[in-house]
């Protein structure tokens, strides 16, 4: 197995499969879903209305073996409908509140989607009798992030400060309940399901233009020709482009349906070691690629508490997979800034491009 994700692996696992995703209107959920339709998949998202106008999912459009559900994934026997009708050979779920400072401001919302709507859909995939590979997508914060510099492995204490981190952490313990208690490794052979939690850093990429999020607020600004408003510009994050993870969670999905006993643990996707950037580091970058722009920094004191330093240790996805990142963090501002850039009625194109320039060998 090469560690470049490429489209015919892509095609091997997932043609005329059946993929019910969760979230498939949102940044991530929308090039997950694209990369599916490239690889043949029979797909079911479920997802709310995209709340972000301009987004990937509204230019993809209609698409052939591609259904969309609009619903709640706190609509606990929609859910188990929808699952039970489709009857799926993989589930992506996605569907979440994704921002850290939308969930200071719904707290009690952000814990309710984030982890009952994943004890939703757990339970309804215990009532598949099939086999079924259900591949949990978190996020990097589920850490208890001391911000030493350290990396975290996926061994590492859970936590989180802020709600939307705390409850993604909730998540990952909702998801080792399940996996112990009605897909244990011992039982495979009877429920025939394979149960992981992907933990990936910060995701960046065309057609993203979620609020309080660096590389939309750059591509707004820039667009506007005004002075991008960067907060906390000494944080350090791990950037990486989206089709990056993606790669990670297909390679991952498929790999679980087959051999669900040594694929269900969780895993980290995110750059390697010496590629993580500052946020300042990341402007510049982007301002430079643009070729013209500037930016202020707009830190406030006052503000919801965010982490300022925080690394994966990726060597489990890099091991266990043998997935390894592409892109660099420089590259994959440039794939982002260029979709931007691009003429909205190309953007769709340059989607399906950047798609298959990724998972070309």
């Amino acid at each position: 197995m090469e560690d470049l994700v490429t489209m015919a692996e892509l095609e091997d696992h997932y043609r005329g499969k059946k993929v019910f995703l969760t979230g498939h209107t949102g940044f991530k959920g929308a090039w997950m879903l694209a990369a599916l339709h490239v690889a043949g998949s029979k797909i079911r998202g479920y997802a709310l209305e995209p709340d972000q106008k301009g987004g990937l999912f509204e230019l993809l459009g209609p698409l052939p073996g591609v259904e969309s559900r609009i619903a709640d994934i706190r609509d606990r026997e929609r859910l188990r409908v929808e699952i039970a009708d489709f009857q799926p050979d993989y589930i992506f779920h996605l569907a979440a509140q994704s921002l850290v400072r939308r969930s200071y401001e719904i707290p009690a919302e952000t814990f309710d989607v984030n982890v009952t709507g994943t004890a939703n859909l757990l339970e309804a995939a215990m009532a598949l009798e099939k086999r079924c590979a259900v591949v949990v997508i978190t996020t990097d914060k589920v850490y208890e992030n001391k911000e030493t510099g350290i990396p975290y492995r996926e061994t590492d204490v859970l936590g989180g400060h802020d709600p939307y981190s705390a409850s993604k952490a909730c998540t990952e313990l909702v998801v080792s309940s399940f996996r112990e208690s009605f897909f244990p490794l011992s039982g495979k052979d009877i429920h025939s399901k394979g149960l992981a939690s992907v933990r990936a850093g910060n995701v960046i990429g065309g057609g993203d233009w979620s609020r309080d999020r660096i590389v939309p607020d750059i591509a707004r600004s820039l667009l506007a020709e005004v002075p991008i408003e960067v907060r906390n510009p000494a944080s350090v994050r791990p950037w990486q482009h989206v089709l990056e993870p993606i790669a990670g969670y297909l390679r991952l999905g498929g790999l679980l349906y087959r051999d669900p006993g040594r694929y269900s643990k969780a895993y980290n996707f995110g750059p390697l070691q010496d590629d993580h950037l500052q946020v300042r580091e990341l402007v510049e970058t982007a301002v430079d690629t643009w070729g013209n722009g500037s930016w202020r920094d707009v830190s406030d004191p006052g503000a919801p508490h965010e982490a300022g330093l925080l690394k994966l240790d990726i060597t489990r996805a890099c091991t266990d997979l043998n997935w390894h990142p592409r892109l660099n963090a420089r590259a994959a501002i440039r794939w982002a800034l260029d979709w931007y850039r691009c003429a909205p009625q190309g953007r769709k194109d340059l989607s399906y491009q950047q798609i298959k320039s990724y998972f070309t060998p």
